[in-house]
């Protein structure tokens, strides 16, 4: 198992955000995780990565407590984070995103190898690897977010909202990307709010509903076909 939640609260002030969540990951999965806005989606994955500090509950990497560890510290120790809004730096070109991108995981060794794999994923990319990342499209954003948390590295990449924004065209390409990714090995929690591209995607599936987990199981299971047709996702 690569990723385990166990009983997890956490939130931005008194009252928490999710409340005794538990979930997991195993290698080589896609796991999906659906919910309304505001159900604590984007607040779970923040928590795993460090940037927010749990009330209490546990966060364990391949049987390793990493619970409350600084953000810089477990992306090192290999969960890589694209967030929701695509955190790039904007004033930086193509190139110079990606290459920041290899101080989280403390050492550019293989940066080549790297680089050519993402640009035979991203040939856009290529085509503007010196243009600045703030003058890109909406698309090619979060091509250059998705580009930089493979550069990362790691043992699993937290995807937000990755489709947020897009047309839909752009929206297709992302998943088609995210099941490359996965083809060649990567393990994916995902974070979206388009469900049913979602969970298409996703060999198991976790529904949120107001903090806390009301669905967990395969994404052809008849209680998720349920949900996806019914209001909870609104």
């Amino acid at each position: 198992m690569i990723l385990e939640v166990k009983n997890l609260s956490v939130g931005y002030g008194a009252i928490p955000s999710i409340m005794d969540v538990s979930l997991d990951v195993n290698a080589g999965e896609i796991v999906s995780i659906i919910g309304a806005n505001g159900a604590g989606k984007s607040t779970l994955l923040r928590a795993i990565s460090g940037l927010l500090k749990p009330y209490r509950g546990s966060i364990l990497l391949e049987g390793q407590d990493i619970t409350g560890l600084p953000a810089h510290q477990i992306a090192a120790m290999g969960i890589s984070h694209v967030p929701e809004g695509r955190g790039i730096f904007y004033n930086l070109t193509v190139m110079e995103n990606l290459e920041l991108a290899t101080s989280a995981r403390g050492s550019k060794k293989s940066f080549k190898d790297d680089l050519k794999k993402i640009f035979q994923l991203f040939p856009r990319l290529d085509e503007r690897k010196k243009q600045m990342a703030g003058t890109l499209s909406g698309g090619e954003q979060q091509m250059l977010a998705m580009a930089r948390g493979l550069i990362m590295g790691g043992k699993i990449m937290l995807l937000d909202e990755p489709s947020m924004g897009l047309a839909p065209n752009l929206v297709d390409m992302v998943f088609q990307v995210i099941r490359q990714l996965n083809n060649d090995g990567a393990t994916i929690l995902l974070v979206e709010q388009n469900a049913h591209k979602a969970v298409k995607v996703a060999h198991r599936v976790y529904a949120l509903k107001t903090g806390s987990i009301a669905f967990s199981g395969p994404p052809d299971h008849e209680d998720l076909e349920n949900i996806l047709h019914s209001a909870y996702l609104t």
